[in-house]
């Protein structure tokens, strides 16, 4: 009689987490800013038509880096839970806290028990009425759940990208200053990035009840190349 082949759990776990992190590493990165009037979301993305940042409810924002048809399944489901969410009860019950954690049940439950991890991370990012009340939780493949407070990195390279957003932030950063900051972030010392190589959106308290607002490349341009007063 053969006996069955067996793994240790502790290195069934190491492998899956390094599958999604390889995975996660050859995708392009993103940055999520507080800013003055609340937070805005720099990802490097040439696609016209492929997003990484979408609006998840009114005051809701989400942005994923990874695979793209996993997470954009996360940002459907995301969608449904809190329009549903809204109906059954309030609009102003639907809060990114609660979407993380459903994000972070579902990813725990595929890196526990399926064969392959979803490889992916998530941001969900909230505006509140204040900037105490802006709210940031990046969400990883295992389904961890960390509570971003003035910034965050997602996909490759996030140590040295985290490093010069450190750098150069400070609090009262406006909108042109908060995306000039997260496109060098991006780029590094020997690279440069075009409008067209970015995707640009802000979640703004003055932008009434739904404050997700995309910005095209047009738009994008001249925020990048206002001088730093």
């Amino acid at each position: 009689m053969n006996m069955p082949f067996y793994v240790a759990p502790e290195q069934v776990m190491k492998d899956r987490a390094d599958y999604a992190r390889k995975g996660i590493a050859r995708g392009r990165a993103l940055v999520a800013i507080r800013y003055d009037e609340g937070v805005v979301i720099v990802a490097e993305n040439s696609s016209a038509t492929l997003r990484k940042i979408s609006e998840i409810y009114d005051r809701i924002g989400f942005a994923g880096v990874g695979r793209y048809n996993e997470y954009d399944q996360l940002r459907v489901a995301g969608v449904r839970a809190a329009d549903l969410k809204g109906y059954q009860y309030s609009r102003d019950d639907v809060d990114a806290r609660s979407l993380a954690n459903l994000y972070a049940q579902h990813l725990g439950q595929v890196f526990t028990h399926e064969m392959k991890p979803m490889e992916v991370e998530i941001l969900v990012a909230e505006v509140g009425q204040t900037s105490e009340g802006d709210q940031m939780f990046h969400v990883l493949y295992d389904g961890t759940v960390m509570d971003e407070q003035d910034f965050a990195a997602l996909g490759g390279d996030t140590d040295a990208i985290t490093e010069r957003v450190k750098a150069g932030w400070s609090d009262g950063l406006d909108l042109a200053a908060a995306v000039r900051l997260g496109r060098s972030a991006l780029a590094g010392e020997e690279r440069t990035l075009d409008p067209a190589d970015l995707e640009v959106a802000y979640l703004a308290r003055g932008n009434g009840r739904r404050c997700f607002r995309r910005l095209s490349d047009g738009e994008v341009e001249p925020l990048t190349t206002t001088a730093t007063s």
